[in-house]
């Protein structure tokens, strides 16, 4: 096992320091996403071939009724734990950073060849810890992904809204004209989806209530987001409310197809190409959400921002610290507040990596564990997320009505 780590870690490490120097030149973000891709890449080979080499270290394989998909899951809860660990460290380290001064600003930009081998060091050491230890964690993760899927809403309800805002600030015909018209795609997106879900998962002769209830909910919510965002009292619009809508019938998608494959309701249980699809769906998901989280970190519509950082009603652009990153300006900088929060940056990749190892363990279940993400527990989280959403969106809404003096969004 620790020769099959290894290879895996010289791989990434090898990838990793040779883009190092170009890294530090550009974007360190982009840096902390590539190494947080290089993880799921390495967690999900170690799930595929790793399972005969965890069987012959002792102090993981301490029974003879272990199942291959048990070690599959041990080796994804591994790598995610290393990978949380790093992550966490640096979001500890980097606690109150405030301005350039600080020193720690440097090592959130720089080292990348001392980071690297840390993060693979942590890795490796991971195999070598009881199996009681990834339980724990793999308990605690479950709460941690799901914590990420609300950052993720949170994340997405700030997206759609500042898109509104600043094709409506352009105050021309034609920017309404693309609201209007990127809005009405969504929209019909939306039922579109729907629609083909009712044929998937509603198959004739089979009694699948539920499958129906979630895919009528889905239809209201949709409705639903309009009537209260075009309601005269509500100063909401039918961009986000159509964006949202889409991403609730995705949603909803994700948590049929994850039904388990036996399931008589779930019309897509010949194909695992759907497993194969659902997995990379979300993986994209999952990095995409990372990424821009750190480019909003800093504005004033998300939440955790440092005290210190620039507002978005000063119109700073969201990626000139490029060049503060890549020291360029120095004097002119070295008194200026940092342009998004490094502690979080580094929290919410601590998060998803947990989200990443759920996804890629069937949220530590080994019901149905050869397949990625599926089971009743996937089910339950993806239709949990997407009521979430929904009631976060609506709450963005009639939250300024009732609470009129504070600034929501």
């Amino acid at each position: 096992m620790s020769c099959c780590v290894g290879c895996c870690a010289s791989l990434t490490c090898g990838l990793c320091t040779s883009a190092a120097s170009t890294i530090t030149k550009k974007s360190a973000r982009l840096g902390y996403c590539g190494l947080f891709g290089l993880s799921l890449i390495v967690s999900w080979v170690l799930r595929e071939i790793g399972t005969p080499l965890l069987k012959k270290i002792s102090w993981i394989n301490t029974s003879d009724n272990l199942s291959d998909e048990w070690f599959q899951m041990e080796a994804v809860l591994r790598v995610s734990l290393g990978n949380c660990l790093f992550f966490t460290v640096l979001a500890l380290m980097m606690i109150g950073i405030k301005d350039q001064n600080d020193r720690r600003d440097g090592w959130h930009h720089g080292g990348w060849i001392f980071k690297i081998v840390i993060w693979a060091v942590l890795i490796i050491l991971m195999f070598f810890l009881p199996n009681s230890v990834i339980s724990v964690y793999g308990f605690i993760s479950k709460f941690g992904a799901g914590f990420f899927l609300l950052v993720q809403v949170i994340i997405l309800l700030d997206a759609t809204h500042s898109w509104n805002d600043a094709w409506v600030a352009k105050d021309e015909q034609k920017w309404f004209v693309a609201l209007l018209a990127v809005s009405v795609t969504c929209y019909i997106a939306a039922f579109t989806i729907s629609g083909l879900l009712f044929i998937w998962f509603n198959p004739s002769g089979n009694d699948c209530g539920l499958n129906v209830f979630f895919l009528v909910m889905t239809m209201i919510l949709a409705l639903l987001f309009a009537i209260i965002a075009l309601h005269p009292v509500v100063n909401g619009s039918l961009l986000p409310a159509s964006v949202i809508s889409v991403y609730c019938a995705y949603l909803c998608y994700t948590g049929l197809s994850a039904e388990p494959r036996d399931y008589a309701c779930n019309g897509l249980n010949s194909s695992k190409a759907v497993t194969t699809s659902t997995l990379i769906l979300g993986m994209l998901t999952t990095v995409l959400s990372v990424l821009y989280s750190a480019l909003r970190a800093g504005s004033s519509t998300t939440f955790l921002s440092p005290p210190s950082s620039p507002r978005a009603g000063e119109k700073s652009p969201f990626l000139e610290s490029e060049e503060l990153e890549s020291g360029k300006g120095k004097k002119e900088v070295e008194s200026k507040p940092v342009s998004y929060s490094y502690t979080f940056f580094h929290l919410i990749f601590a998060l998803a990596s947990m989200y990443s190892a759920m996804l890629l363990s069937g949220w530590s279940s080994s019901e149905n564990s050869d397949l990625i993400d599926v089971g009743w527990t996937s089910v339950w989280v993806r239709i949990s997320t997407e009521w979430v959403t929904a009631g976060l969106y609506i709450w963005s809404l009639v939250a300024p009505l009732i609470f009129p003096d504070r600034e929501f969004y």
